[in-house]
């Protein structure tokens, strides 16, 4: 692939590197994580999961994916 096709994000402090055009629904797909379980946030501002198809992904941005767990 080409280099200049990637970029590099940091999902929960660990890098990643994706495509260009990258959005935060394809990242979520890409983990398998469950959208209606967890929370986003993108630079330090929480995400409406409304527009995660919305929001593409740019270049050293920092993503934080808080999962909500039950219990009693």
């Amino acid at each position: 692939m080409n280099k200049k096709n990637k970029i590099k994000i940091v999902v929960n402090g660990r890098v990643l590197t994706v495509n260009l055009k990258f959005s935060l629904k394809n990242l979520l797909i890409k983990l398998k994580t469950p959208i209606d379980k967890v929370a986003i946030e993108l630079n330090q501002e929480i995400v409406n999961k409304k527009k995660l198809s919305k929001i593409f992904l740019k270049n050293k941005d920092k993503i934080e994916i808080v999962h909500f767990i039950g219990g009693g």
